[in-house]
């Protein structure tokens, strides 16, 4: 890879190290040390999520018209005023859930801008250019993961600080050694899912798309429980804190290191449709172990087999939307997929926190169980019209 590739790798890591201090003990901190509901955990988590979604498109836009650097800079930046007035005053639930989502809108601003660099600094990296920093992201949950988990068990006070930290870090980062910035070429190859809506053509393929996106939505919807509502589970049936954030150390090293087998799996199950069905049915086993687990032996299982079926799952709906997307709209149809994952992490956390707060974490775990047989069904029947098309014109 080029130096400048590595250089974001890098500073990938370190980004996602810090943020991933934080994430997955935010409904812990608001539900068990602000003593606020699951549901209200949740909604502040949704409008975090939003406001991602927000900053996201702006990101997009300005990436396109305005100056990359600055919109890298800026974005950056507000994020790291947010995260260190959140070390200050985080104590206060009000001051904790603005500081949360004008961090989430920060952050929206900047992940665009770095997927466009990479892109642009490496055209001929292909898969390899964003699979590097997929690898690079994986690896800073793992790393935040594991130092978080530690040190909240010592003070949570300290979590807000290192996140702080490494924020800094990567500001500085950004500062100095993205200047060029602006120079880079093909400055529309990711531009906005807003800049390139424009008029839908092929109708077939876009009903197509909504459909099996409709299953991705519930697949997140399913997962973010694991850190919305599993996550203060976990510590009103007595597992450590330091165990939980290993769960998700768990995760982040085994998509790292599980790369290979997937490549073989993938290599010898060429249906990506099928690498869906399978990778569903891994994650309905995940949490049908997870229903039944009492201790940290149990939950470290269900992550692991949870974390199979991610892998081999998550790269299909890409995948397919690249094979419905008519020439000249691959963006288009890729900005959708990545929106209704947005989607599905917004609106997952408030979902899952009510139903707990009505009844119990019982009934979330066969609703969730429940839900996933969908994308069985939103899978086998997306492009069923678009064959039948094609078989009218094969026969004309």
């Amino acid at each position: 890879m080029p130096k400048q590739i590595w250089l974001l790798v890098i500073a990938t890591t370190i980004n996602v190290t810090g943020g991933s201090l934080l994430w997955p003990l935010n409904s812990i901190y608001m539900h068990n040390e602000l003593g606020k509901s699951l549901a209200f955990a949740g909604l502040i988590l949704m409008l975090n999520q939003a406001a991602n979604v927000v900053g996201n498109l702006i990101g997009g836009a300005l990436f396109d018209r305005y100056s990359a650097y600055k919109t890298m800079l800026y974005g950056t930046l507000l994020s790291l005023m947010a995260v260190i007035m959140l070390s200050f005053f985080h104590s206060d639930v009000a001051s904790y859930a603005i500081f949360l989502i004008i961090i989430g809108f920060g952050s929206g601003v900047t992940w665009p801008v770095m997927y466009a660099m990479a892109g642009s600094l490496w055209p001929e990296g292909g898969r390899r250019t964003f699979n590097a920093i997929y690898v690079a992201q994986n690896l800073g949950v793992a790393l935040g993961a594991t130092i978080g988990g530690f040190v909240a068990s010592i003070s949570f006070h300290y979590i807000f600080i290192a996140n702080a930290s490494l924020f800094a870090v990567f500001f500085l980062i950004v500062l100095f050694s993205f200047k060029n910035l602006d120079n880079v070429s093909d400055r529309q190859m990711h531009t906005s899912v807003l800049e390139q809506s424009g008029k839908i053509k092929d109708k077939s393929a876009f009903t197509a798309l909504l459909i099996l996106c409709s299953g991705f939505l519930i697949i997140w919807v399913a997962y973010t429980q694991w850190q919305a509502t599993i996550a203060p589970y976990t510590q009103e049936i007595g597992i450590p804190l330091e165990q939980y954030s290993t769960l998700w150390a768990i995760n982040g090293f085994l998509i790292v290191l599980s790369q290979p087998l997937v490549k073989w799996v993938t290599d010898r199950i060429t249906s990506t449709k099928k690498q869906i069905y399978i990778g569903t049915a891994i994650m309905i086993l995940s949490f049908m172990i997870v229903m039944f687990a009492g201790d940290f032996t149990m939950f470290a299982i269900a992550m692991v087999i949870l974390t199979l079926g991610e892998v081999l799952m998550w790269p299909a709906f890409p995948t397919l939307a690249n094979l419905l997307a008519p020439e000249g709209r691959a963006g288009f149809y890729q900005g959708l997929v990545n929106s209704i994952a947005a989607v599905g992490r917004m609106i997952g956390p408030f979902i899952g926190g009510v139903i707990v707060d009505m009844y119990n974490m019982e009934v979330l775990f066969y609703v969730v169980i429940f839900i996933l047989f969908i994308p069985f069904v939103t899978t086998k029947l997306f492009d069923k019209k678009i064959m039948l098309e094609k078989e009218t014109n094969e026969g004309v």
